[in-house]
């Protein structure tokens, strides 16, 4: 079956498997020509015709055609001097199923048909009725090689489509495993900058209060302002924590879907009150309860950032609205602060990067600038429908 499905072309070894070949087919036509019919035993011009016959079968697989006509060639005259007709068969046979399995049908037929003819012809010319008879009794083994490489040739295409296929299928579920992982990654980056740009924005802002405190006036030290300021420090870091832990369990999960749970809608109040106790007068308005799982985890993170961004740049005591509604079949998102936004000439971040690229893996849109009347803004449009 492997030499079945093999393309005779690209088989390892070809050329000595074929020098094997045309050295059993000669062995064979010599003990034909002595054995099959003693009235017709070659002579010594037919002998050296019927070995000549079987030398180009070494190089079938490289010209098939070419062997082909060489086989025409020195077979023709073998017959025309009327020695053994059935020697040379195998040898014929061999570079006839060659030709039909290397080359396209219409080609094969054209060429058999032009051998055959060119043969018959010749027994007609040369020789008597009697080897035109002998020649034509083996027309129908001749068709029977010619339909059967042509029906290996259709297996072998076959085969070679279904082979095709699934290499297209491996290199394409591969690829697809490629492009998951590298989604995966970019979600992870993107959770844990949100996460931790948060995190340590707070805990800065926190530090700088009990710090102030300790500087203000030593001497009448505010113990229950700096005890708050502690807390506060001490809770935001267990609550970084726990989401850090949530964040990165996704890598231990074994399932190439494992996600672990996503934050929603539910956690906005929780942001809200950390901006609060990093100084910000945060006025909150969510008119939506419910939203899809990825949208609500889209939405939770670009207010995170939009909080985090306004504590950090906005200056002391940020007035910040958060404004979450449902219109038109989408989730509308508004953060607006009145503090004086970036340092002009920093370097900019990966926040409102990654807030684009949130609103962009649900299918929606993100705009950020500075508003008209002082502040910044930042609002999104987040598509309800097929977020999943």
């Amino acid at each position: 079956m492997a030499a079945i499905n093999r393309d005779p072309t690209t088989a390892p070894h070809g050329t000595r498997n074929d020098t094997l070949l045309a050295v059993a087919a000669a062995a064979l036509a010599v003990c034909l020509a002595l054995v099959s019919d003693d009235t017709r035993r070659p002579d010594a011009l037919g002998w050296t015709l019927l070995i000549a016959a079987h030398v180009p079968l070494v190089w079938r697989r490289r010209a098939p055609l070419l062997v082909f006509a060489a086989e025409v060639a020195l077979v023709l005259p073998y017959h025309a001097l009327d020695n053994n007709h059935s020697a040379p068969v195998p040898a014929s046979f061999i570079a006839l199923y060659t030709v039909t399995v290397t080359q396209r049908p219409f080609r094969t037929l054209v060429v058999t048909a032009a051998g055959l003819g060119l043969s018959l012809t010749a027994m007609f010319t040369f020789g008597g009725d009697k080897q035109a008879a002998d020649l034509l009794r083996i027309y129908g083994w001749v068709l029977a090689v010619i339909f059967v490489g042509i029906d290996v040739r259709y297996y072998r295409q076959y085969v070679a489509a279904i082979v095709e296929r699934a290499e297209r299928a491996e290199r394409t579920r591969e690829e697809e495993a490629r492009r998951r992982v590298a989604e995966e990654r970019l979600r992870i980056a993107r959770d844990l900058h949100d996460l931790l740009a948060h995190s340590i924005t707070l805990i800065g802002v926190q530090t700088s209060v009990a710090a102030h405190v300790l500087a203000a006036d030593p001497e009448r030290l505010d113990r229950q302002t700096l005890a708050k300021a502690l807390d506060d420090i001490a809770g935001t870091c267990r609550s970084a924590r726990g989401e850090l832990r949530t964040t990165l369990e996704v890598l231990r999960e074994p399932g190439p879907d494992a996600r672990g749970p996503l934050p929603g809608l539910d956690g906005l109040p929780d942001l809200v009150e950390a901006a609060r106790l990093a100084g910000a007068k945060v006025q909150q308005t969510v008119a939506i309860r419910q939203a899809p799982p990825a949208v609500g985890a889209a939405a939770y993170r670009i207010v995170q950032e939009a909080l985090t961004n306004a504590v950090r740049h906005a200056g002391p005591e940020p007035a910040v609205v958060v404004d979450l509604y449902e219109k038109d079949g989408a989730l509308h998102l508004a953060v607006t602060d009145d503090g004086t936004g970036p340092t002009p000439g920093k370097a900019p971040g990966f926040g409102l990067v990654g807030m684009r690229e949130r609103a962009r893996s649900v299918g929606g849109t993100l705009d950020a600038g500075p508003c008209e009347r002082g502040g910044f803004q930042v609002t999104a449009v987040l598509p309800l429908g097929g977020a999943t």
